[in-house]
């Protein structure tokens, strides 16, 4: 979480991040970015082919029953609501 939130202002944290997503995916393994809060983070992400995100940029915490909801309801809205 710490890499991606310095990300898109610091080339080191950027270059680790973009590492560990490389390794990951040579071993086979789908990558979770955490802690995503804007949307320049989201973009950069993409562009390093993360494979899911989650953070603040999406929703907030939420209860198990609103989770539910939110999830059924995206189903039918198209594009997933985590990237």
């Amino acid at each position: 979480r710490s890499f991606v939130v310095g990300m898109t202002d610091n080339a080191t944290d950027r270059e680790i991040v973009s590492s560990v997503i490389s390794l990951a995916h040579q071993l086979h393994l789908k990558v979770v970015a955490e802690g995503v809060e804007s949307p320049e983070q989201a973009q950069l992400l993409r562009e390093l082919d993360c494979d899911e995100m989650q953070g603040f940029l999406f929703s907030p915490p939420l209860p198990s029953i609103e989770v539910e909801h939110l999830m059924r309801t995206a189903q039918h809205a198209g594009p997933r609501i985590v990237h």
